[in-house]
């Protein structure tokens, strides 16, 4: 079993900058490939970034890239993700996940395992 907690949320600017951080417990945490996703409200859960077990090879979702890095830290259980240039449209709750079977990072939330409880990004303009 693994605990996934987020923080790092919160209410900026548009333009402005957040780094999310996931922790998770347990010792098995290289072992899962990570990802984050978001909801907003009324809309389908999406994928925003996910990075491989070693931290070696990272996606993004289009609407993000340029703008979002994902990054690990093994020897710590944490999962990074620094969002730059927010706009309005990137408002939602953003979760990790881990997953612990896929051969190469997925995209789709049903490969994952385990979910932390989300932490709210807000975006003003």
């Amino acid at each position: 079993q693994v605990q996934l907690v987020e923080s790092g949320g919160g209410l900026v600017q548009a333009g402005g900058s957040l780094r999310l951080s996931c922790a998770a417990s347990g010792h098995f945490f290289p072992t899962y490939n990570m990802g984050w996703f978001r909801q907003a409200p009324g809309k389908e859960r999406e994928f925003v970034a996910g990075v491989s077990r070693n931290g070696g090879n990272t996606y993004y979702h289009d609407s993000v890239k340029g703008r979002f890095t994902i990054s690990r830290d093994n020897a710590k259980n944490t999962v990074y993700l620094q969002m730059n240039s927010l706009k309005p449209e990137d408002t939602a709750v953003y979760s990790c996940a881990a997953d612990r079977l896929s051969r190469a990072t997925s995209t789709h939330p049903e490969s994952y395992n385990y979910w932390g409880q989300g932490t709210q990004v807000t975006v003003s303009s």
